[in-house]
């Protein structure tokens, strides 16, 4: 599902190498190592202007923008909260699993199903737009987290309508407010 010459290419490159460089050194060195894997994480205290798809839809939502979802917007992702997230990754660490392991959750929804929960969460009224689809945008993104479940015990607890509206509420009170230029 990786494109090596296409525009995302540089960042699945970049984690693969880490992985593999990250592996090699528990061979060389005999160091005590842990690959994660992490899918899609989201939650409080995320930055608004970082282009990911939860914080660009909270900040339309809000603000009452046209919520912009790439493509026909049926591609799954798979949101992880961030409580979550630190959940397991805490307990990768303590344990004796080098990896990798992926931390997600398994339980896939389409894109545009998470912006109209966070377009709901935020009381909103702005309407979904849809623009060109990004080249290479995976139509699937489900982690397999067998073994996280198996190895560590861990499995997301956070049900995306709770965590989502949990973001927004945060991103009401704590983001900074858009600017109006005259």
């Amino acid at each position: 599902n990786v494109n090596p010459i296409g525009p995302r290419s540089v960042y699945d490159e970049a984690k693969r190498f880490a992985e593999a460089l990250v592996f090699a050194h528990h061979r060389a060195m005999r160091a005590d190592v842990a690959v994660a894997r992490i899918f899609n994480t989201y939650g409080p205290r995320m930055r608004a202007d970082d282009g990911r798809m939860v914080p660009t839809f909270c900040r339309q939502a809000l603000c009452n923008e046209p919520i912009t979802v790439a493509g026909s917007g049926h591609q799954t992702r798979s949101l992880c909260h961030v409580d979550d997230t630190v959940a397991a990754l805490l307990a990768l660490a303590v344990s004796d699993i080098t990896g990798p392991v992926n931390i997600g959750n398994p339980t896939e929804l389409t894109v545009l199903r998470v912006a109209e929960m966070i377009r709901d969460s935020a009381g909103s009224t702005s309407p979904i737009h849809y623009i060109p689809a990004v080249q290479d945008d995976p139509q699937r993104r489900c982690p397999d987290i067998g073994s996280a479940r198996q190895q560590l015990g861990w499995e997301p607890k956070v049900r995306a309508g709770d965590g989502l509206a949990q973001t927004v509420d945060w991103f009401r009170t704590h983001a900074e407010p858009p600017r109006v230029t005259v």
